[in-house]
């Protein structure tokens, strides 16, 4: 599985970012810009997720989003995991958004 460090990620210019994470944790803080698609509605809702270019997968630590992203790859979606998901994210110190 590809996966992505959350200081390469930040330093992408403008990533496809999905944010895999239920409501309430989306809602306490995310990526700027990311698509909110949490992982139980992802096989209903695999028709939002682009399919040029990679697509990068967001949750609190790595788990759902490596489900997610095998998912996706199975589906022909050039997944990469977030390695270190939010939890990493924060830890670095990168920017959160707080709006539902």
């Amino acid at each position: 599985m590809n996966e992505i460090t959350v200081a390469d990620l930040s330093a992408l210019p403008a990533p496809v970012v999905i944010d895999v994470r239920e409501p309430f944790e989306y809602a306490d803080g995310h990526i700027a810009g990311v698509t909110h698609i949490p992982l139980g509605e992802l096989v209903q809702r695999v028709g939002e997720v682009p399919r040029q270019g990679p697509v990068y997968l967001v949750c609190a630590v790595g788990g759902r989003s490596a489900q997610a992203a095998a998912f996706l790859a199975d589906q022909g979606v050039d997944a990469v995991n977030v390695s270190g998901g939010m939890t990493s994210w924060r830890q670095a110190g990168l920017p959160i958004e707080r709006k539902a």
